[in-house]
């Protein structure tokens, strides 16, 4: 371990407080107009709404009856078709998945090859509806040189809409 001399302490030193200054002051520059304070509600607000709610004595408005009342369509999750989704991974299925999310309906894929294909693809499924409707399903196909052909995507989008019938036919036999 080498020591180093008085001086060349002192300069280090007075580098660092340099460096320690600039830091420290860049918040001190930065965005000078005024903000808009956020506006939240206070307390009684939340709680008069939450009475609203369940009605004026405080009880829940729901009652074991509510049971027997018409649920709507089970073949949704939150606003995605379940069987758009179920279809659109089994259509895809030689993509390698990269993200899910079956709350907000988006599937991305990596590139993958189709079977018997010599072109790689890459997807992006947007299912946004709960409808089983070929406007529910938004695909976008991309290849290493660019967007796929709006006839590549069009059979796609066919094939997953064809699938996601069959599967609906086949939990209605069910």
């Amino acid at each position: 371990m080498t020591q180093r001399s008085a001086p060349s302490r002192v300069w280090l030193g007075i580098g660092i407080a340099v460096a320690l200054s600039a830091t420290a002051s860049c918040g001190m520059m930065g965005d000078r107009t005024e903000r808009e304070p956020v506006v939240t509600p206070s307390s009684d607000e939340i709680l008069g709404e939450i009475k609203d709610r369940e009605g004026a004595r405080g009880r829940s408005k729901s009652s074991v009856l509510d049971i027997f009342k018409s649920r709507g369509d089970q073949g949704q999750v939150g606003q995605v078709n379940k069987y758009l989704w179920n279809a659109s991974l089994e259509v895809l299925n030689f993509l390698p998945i990269e993200t899910v999310d079956p709350f907000t309906g988006v599937i991305t894929t990596g590139y993958g090859t189709p079977p018997g294909g010599g072109r790689a693809y890459r997807a992006t499924i947007l299912i946004n509806d709960p409808a089983l409707d070929a406007r529910s399903l938004n695909l976008a196909l991309l290849t290493p040189n660019g967007p796929a052909s709006a006839s590549t995507v069009r059979a796609i989008e066919d094939a997953i809409l064809t699938r996601a019938r069959q599967i609906r036919a086949r939990d209605a036999r069910l």
